[in-house]
């Protein structure tokens, strides 16, 4: 059998993780949840999520470059349950209308300036409902330290190709949280010394 995807961009890490991140996903989303991804790169995830999670509905976005991608992917998936990708650039576009149940982001802040980080964030607190959900995954340093040498390295090389960029202290991305109404309710160790950061909005 042909694979429908074959021609699209592929990556592996999001092959890699997507289960254990589904794990955490599926004790957390309620039936009938609405779910924004920021960020969705590939489309793999949502297409992956959307299919073992059969009654959420979830709302891909990307910035505008990336959006062919992750279309193409999701008409191929054909999922009731997956909307067509909108447009979002944390530092330009307005975020899409809400509330939504929960949104969640894979390996985003670590690729953003510090103040996008601060806009993603609150934005993410914008548009959640009360209750909500910002489910978080990537890599994260506490106290100011690395957790792996392999982490260490990885930041160096986000660093070189974007001073800008780089892996971002726990304390300093839930100080954002907090101040956005959000409240840390899982820290979940994940592969690849990454994590699954999970927030709850109040109210």
């Amino acid at each position: 059998m042909t694979d429908r995807f074959a021609d699209l961009p592929f990556s592996p890490a999001c092959e890699n993780n997507k289960g254990p991140i589904l794990a955490v996903l599926q004790r957390h989303l309620r039936p009938g949840c609405r779910v924004l991804e920021v960020g969705s790169g590939t489309g793999q995830h949502v297409v992956f999520f959307a299919s073992e999670l059969p009654q959420t509905v979830w709302q891909p976005s990307d910035r505008g470059d990336s959006l062919p991608i992750v279309a193409a992917r999701v008409a191929r998936a054909a999922l009731a349950n997956v909307h067509a990708p909108l447009a979002l650039d944390v530092d330009r576009d307005p975020w899409p209308p809400g509330p939504f149940d929960a949104v969640f982001a894979a390996n985003t802040t670590h690729i953003m300036g510090w103040p996008s980080v601060e806009r993603f964030v609150a934005g993410v607190g914008g548009v959640l409902a009360p209750g909500g959900l910002f489910l978080l995954y990537g890599p994260f340093n506490y106290g100011g330290r690395f957790t792996s040498d392999s982490n260490e390295s990885f930041d160096a090389s986000l660093r070189q190709r974007d001073p800008a960029s780089g892996i971002r202290d726990f304390e300093a991305v839930d100080a954002l949280a907090r101040a956005a109404g959000l409240e840390l309710v899982e820290d979940t160790a994940m592969p690849a010394n990454n994590r699954l950061l999970v927030w709850r909005r109040g109210g």
